[in-house]
């Protein structure tokens, strides 16, 4: 929590600094400065960053042109992806015996890989996309599901239960209070990273505890209003006169931590 807000408010590297095997392949990188010149959020623009790197460390392993690679490739490359074991271990304990990169994480991976070749289509320097986007299945209604690379798993997600709950509380008691002020809005209004780190002090209404969200900082660029509740109110009371000491000016709610 300490560093959540220091590292999103930090001035970003460029792309060949931040991922240097994207120096050796030109296209790539043009592909990715156009999707961030268009607005892409920074978190997205990471992520596709990071799938097209790891490709492309993948094509350089066996040799293989990514320009010119074809279906054999990509799903040799899937392989590889559904056999590689995560970096760090899951809470999910159903799977710890046979340790393997999320579902989710995979699908991410791949499409990065499948836009990519979308814009090299799109260039015409390919004829095709080897990834490609499915296909429906025999008998299924228009609009049905498609058949992918790699099956689209659905899975509950992890809900922590009352002791989970404690510890988390027990190591909140002890942050700044900023901190806890942020874990606070983040549970009561159900803010996204990017939507709590983005909160500006006159997205605030005290009066009616209303948060506004904007459009520039969700996902689906939405904007939204959403209430939190008495008790963060009073600790945003407090955080606020904290926040005074440091500085009366209006802009970002959480400041970093110096």
């Amino acid at each position: 929590m300490s560093r959540l807000l220091g590292d999103h408010m930090a001035i970003p590297a460029s792309l060949e600094e931040r991922w240097p095997v994207l120096a050796a392949e030109p296209t790539a990188l043009a592909w990715l400065s156009i999707r961030s010149d268009l607005g892409l959020a920074p978190r997205t623009l990471d992520a596709y960053s990071l799938g097209l790197s790891e490709y492309l460390v993948f094509c350089a392993a066996a040799s293989t042109d990514p320009l010119t690679a074809g279906r054999d490739h990509v799903a040799r490359y899937v392989r590889e992806l559904s056999q590689r074991p995560p970096r760090r271990p899951s809470a999910d304990t159903s799977s710890a015996a046979s340790p393997r990169l999320a579902n989710a994480t995979v699908q991410q991976r791949l499409t990065a890989v499948r836009l990519f070749y979308d814009h090299l289509v799109e260039e015409g320097v390919r004829d095709n996309n080897p990834v490609g986007r499915g296909r429906y299945a025999p008998g299924a209604r228009i609009g049905g599901n498609r058949r992918r690379l790699v099956p689209h798993q659905v899975r509950l997600p992890w809900i922590p239960d009352e002791g989970d709950w404690r510890k988390i509380l027990d190591v909140a008691r002890c942050e700044p209070i900023r901190n806890r002020m942020m874990l606070a809005l983040a549970y009561d209004a159900g803010l996204r990273r990017e939507e709590l780190c983005c909160l500006r002090t006159d997205d605030i209404d005290p009066g009616h505890r209303l948060l506004r969200v904007r459009a520039e900082t969700t996902k689906g660029r939405r904007e939204r209003v959403v209430p939190y509740s008495a008790v963060s109110g009073e600790l945003l009371r407090a955080y606020l006169g904290h926040r005074a000491k440091i500085t009366t000016a209006r802009g970002p709610l959480f400041l970093p931590i110096l």
